[in-house]
């Protein structure tokens, strides 16, 4: 039988502590009654004795400490999962929102997600095509991977996500058992209409699920939605044997949220304010990607962020680069000259890109070419440099011809529309067309035999 409190200790903000409990798990899920008639959700954060904390992932306003009945419901947080929730949109706790009813299963699923065993992973092998070159042909995202993307306020990470959304395919034969599952996090309206907008236009609705949490929603419900998400994606990877694309956005925004709430917690703070566990919450995020044995399905994960400032060096960018597999970097420079995607290369990497690309798996030329575009677009910046010391015409004519590169690469290579999708044979055909404008000696990093086969000799 369940055990009801009427008397609370304390409502600050969206934390409720109520003492003298019994039997109360951490995580637990919590049912309130204000006044016996509206009933709001929380969970439990902190259990110090028979004195408990808890969030409530709805306003408390309007609840007292003695107008309230607390019950806590000995679980977690669970939701219900089946294949119906392709083509669905929820909210940051899971709960449907679209209008269409309510997703009827036989089981339900705890969001905190089930450990993956090390020993049953599988290396992530072969790539999803997201059609955009910058990233197909230099930092090819590979199935099972975390992959982040680094931006900035102001740049236009969420028309990046929704392109990779709108455009991204896996191999012909085993389309159909591919989804995207997307959750925003303290996203604001306008933003959240112009992805269902997108998602409608490309018709790729039926294959999307949708996790939102708008920025004018309770930020308890901002740390839960990125967890939904993945119970999601771990239902129809591992159960379905689907290959799933996890977009999160914006990732900043959930560790302000864990920021806010430390401090109603009054715990001590790490760097720039945020709670020493934030390494580990992240962690539980992105750990939750991968492939496993037995398993033909994968979960490969986008988390996108924006640095505050700019700055790369932020502890959300630094911690997320020791968890992922790379990462790409969009550049504030390069929007300002109107490039679209702004993605700067040199800092841009993809740690798995060497295993699932190659002849078995793209082109056999991929990974020299890669190479070779990296060295000359280093060279490239060099000549620039030195160039704004001496001028132009003052450089070497071989110089001239890597400056004359590096203009058509970001013109032609790294700048593409937001409706353009390119294959991977087109991309790569392109780079060989780029690389063709410098003299065949230059490219050092391919086989001569490579060369021989795809160098287009000017006249």
């Amino acid at each position: 039988m369940k055990k009801g409190y009427y008397i609370l200790d304390k409502i600050q903000g969206p934390m409720v502590v109520v003492s003298n409990t019994e039997n109360v798990s951490y995580d637990e899920m919590v049912d309130v009654l204000v006044e016996g008639q509206e009933r709001r959700k929380g969970k439990v954060v902190r259990i110090d004795g028979d004195t408990v904390e808890i969030q409530m992932f709805e306003s408390t306003l309007g609840m007292s400490v003695d107008n309230s009945l607390v019950t806590f419901t000995g679980s977690p947080l669970r939701i219900n999962l089946s294949r119906e929730i392709l083509g669905r949109e929820f909210n940051g706790i899971g709960e449907p929102i679209d209008g269409i009813g309510g997703i009827y299963s036989e089981k339900s699923y705890n969001v905190n997600g089930r450990p993956m065993n090390p020993v049953a992973r599988k290396y992530p092998r072969n790539f999803i095509e997201t059609g955009l070159s910058a990233i197909d042909g230099l930092a090819t995202l590979i199935r099972g991977q975390k992959l982040p993307i680094f931006s900035g306020s102001g740049l236009p990470h969420n028309e990046l996500a929704a392109q990779i959304i709108r455009q991204a395919k896996i191999s012909d034969e085993e389309s159909g058992s591919f989804a995207v599952v997307f959750a925003g996090m303290g996203i604001k309206h306008d933003d959240a209409d112009f992805f269902r907008k997108s998602f409608k236009e490309a018709g790729v609705t039926e294959r999307v699920v949708s996790f939102m949490n708008l920025a004018d929603d309770p930020i308890v419900e901002r740390i839960v939605t990125p967890r939904c998400a993945l119970s999601a994606a771990e239902y129809l990877a591992f159960e379905e044997g689907m290959n799933i694309l996890v977009i999160m956005t914006d990732m900043t925004s959930y560790c302000e949220a864990l920021r806010e709430l430390a401090s109603l917690k009054e715990e001590i703070p790490s760097r720039k304010g945020y709670p020493g566990y934030l390494y580990s919450e992240l962690a539980s995020l992105f750990e939750r990607a991968g492939m496993m044995e037995g398993s033909s399905g994968s979960i490969t994960q986008i988390p996108i962020l924006s640095m505050p400032n700019d700055d790369i060096t932020h502890p959300i960018p630094d911690l997320t680069g020791y968890i992922t597999e790379g990462q790409i970097v969009l550049s504030r420079i390069l929007y300002q000259r109107s490039m679209y995607p702004p993605i700067n290369i040199r800092p841009s990497l993809s740690r798995l890109m060497k295993d699932g690309i190659g002849e078995e798996y793209t082109r056999a030329d991929h990974a020299e070419v890669a190479n070779q575009i990296f060295s000359s677009y280093s060279r490239v910046q060099d000549i620039k440099a030195l160039a704004q010391v001496i001028g132009e015409d003052e450089v070497s004519s071989l110089d001239r011809l890597y400056l004359e590169f590096g203009r058509k690469f970001e013109e032609a290579f790294l700048k593409q529309s937001f409706s353009e999708r390119r294959s991977m044979d087109e991309t790569l055909d392109l780079a060989w067309e780029m690389l063709s404008l410098l003299p065949e000696k230059e490219l050092d990093r391919i086989s001569a035999d490579t060369v021989k086969s795809h160098y287009a000799r000017k006249e």
